[in-house]
């Protein structure tokens, strides 16, 4: 009697956890892109770090070593900037300056983008075409016949004439985000609102402005630091000196005949820190907004 034998399956070794196969091959670190981003952000964060460590060493440091990163450590600077250097003035300044035109800019935009978005009434198109023109016409153009129908109006060196400027400045953009943003909004809730008998004032205040929120805050970000950093409209429309902010206060600090550094580092670091911790805090809210108003409802 014959017995055939059957030659049974070889049974593969399990393949080990982590093991590469020939066809497959892990990516490699992209060491060259990295250490191009550490190089850029050494050259970008270089001049802040600089800032920093001037303001805080001693005067007798920075005079002796410039370019030493904290070698010392002293307040004095911070005290001579803001006392003798007049840069808590300043200070107050820009931020009577600044809110008020942040805040109007907000508001008229908030309101001409949604009646631009939302309201259709006969030479809509033209009209905001007419708005938006203001983001192509330089500020030079006008800026010498600005001075001489502010000073006719009597509004030349005054708080309201320099917060209407910022804010006629931040205008057209602000109604040209604003409107893409409402026109990205959803159309139902609007159309429900309007069914259950809400006027056009409680849809836009209580629908739309909720809505809203997101892109406000961006444009309220970035028209803050435009109108935190402007330096034209105060040198030009502000020649006396009383309402003179952060920026026109730098300029004027570097026209005597001495110079000094570690003060002048002092109110650099006042000028912007401000605007860093916004945007710090914030800054999730502004990339929120610029989302929102990207994404279609």
């Amino acid at each position: 009697m014959t017995h055939t034998t059957v030659d049974s399956p070889r049974v593969a070794a399990p393949r080990r956890i982590g093991a590469r196969s020939d066809g497959m091959r892990r990516p490699r670190p992209q060491i060259g892109r990295h250490a191009l981003l550490l190089v850029l952000a050494l050259f970008t964060l270089f001049p802040v770090l600089l800032v920093i460590s001037t303001t805080l060493k001693t005067p007798e440091d920075v005079r002796v070593n410039p370019f030493g990163f904290f070698s010392t450590f002293s307040l004095q600077n911070i005290v001579d900037a803001w006392t003798v250097g007049r840069f808590s003035d300043y200070l107050w300044n820009s931020i009577l300056l600044t809110v008020p035109s942040t805040l109007f800019v907000v508001l008229f935009s908030t309101m001409a983008g949604y009646t631009f978005a939302r309201l259709p009434f006969r030479g809509r198109t033209i009209l905001f075409y007419i708005v938006v023109l203001g983001l192509l016409v330089p500020f030079f153009t006008y800026m010498i016949p600005l001075y001489f129908q502010l000073r006719s109006m009597g509004l030349l060196d005054t708080l309201l004439g320099a917060v209407l400027l910022l804010t006629s400045g931040g205008l057209s953009f602000g109604t040209f985000f604003m409107r893409a943003f409402f026109s990205d909004l959803p159309v139902e809730l609007e159309q429900a609102a309007r069914v259950d008998g809400a006027s056009e004032l409680q849809i836009f205040l209580r629908v739309m402005m909720p809505l809203a929120r997101s892109g406000m805050g961006a444009l309220a970000v970035f028209t803050f630091l435009g109108n935190w950093n402007n330096f034209l409209i105060p040198l030009l429309y502000l020649p006396g000196g009383d309402f003179r902010p952060l920026t026109s206060g730098l300029y004027m600090f570097t026209g005597g005949r001495s110079l000094d550094i570690g003060p002048l580092a002092a109110g650099t670091l006042i000028t912007i820190l401000p605007v860093i911790v916004l945007f710090i805090v914030l800054q999730r809210q502004v990339t929120q907004g610029f989302l929102a108003g990207a994404v279609k409802g």
